[in-house]
């Protein structure tokens, strides 16, 4: 893998019985650089991001994010980045407070509803939760 990039996938598939959600894409992503990814319904766009975060365990390949491998030291990972996903497929909004909960377990945050509580009060947004 290349030590410049920040992002290093190699070889990685996702496959689900016979459908290969991924098959075998391969990419780099250096320091400082933006990238994307594009294609259409079906390509394995969200199953790939899910495979970075570590959500979804890969059937094949390697991922190095920030020179950690994932998703063995996902833990490592997650506090130095940040994600953010429109949440296109839920079939209804989510509240302030649903939001917030769903990111602080993608982030591994202990004592949530303690937390967020705290939160609302100093943010005086109590209203919203």
């Amino acid at each position: 893998m290349t030590e410049a990039a920040i992002i290093q996938v190699e070889d990685l598939r996702k496959h689900y019985g016979a459908v290969r959600a991924v098959d075998g894409i391969s990419f780099a992503v250096a320091r400082g650089s933006t990238c994307a990814l594009l294609g259409g319904n079906g390509a394995g766009k969200t199953t790939t991001i899910a495979m970075l975060l570590g959500l979804l365990l890969p059937t094949a390949g390697r991922i190095q994010i920030l020179g950690e491998e994932i998703p063995r030291h996902r833990h490592r990972v997650l506090p130095r980045m940040n994600f953010s996903s429109p949440y296109m497929d839920l079939p209804q909004r989510l509240t302030v407070n649903e939001n917030l909960t769903v990111y602080a377990r993608l982030y591994g945050v202990r004592r949530i509803r303690e937390r967020l509580a705290a939160l609302g009060q100093e943010l005086d947004i109590e209203a919203f939760f």
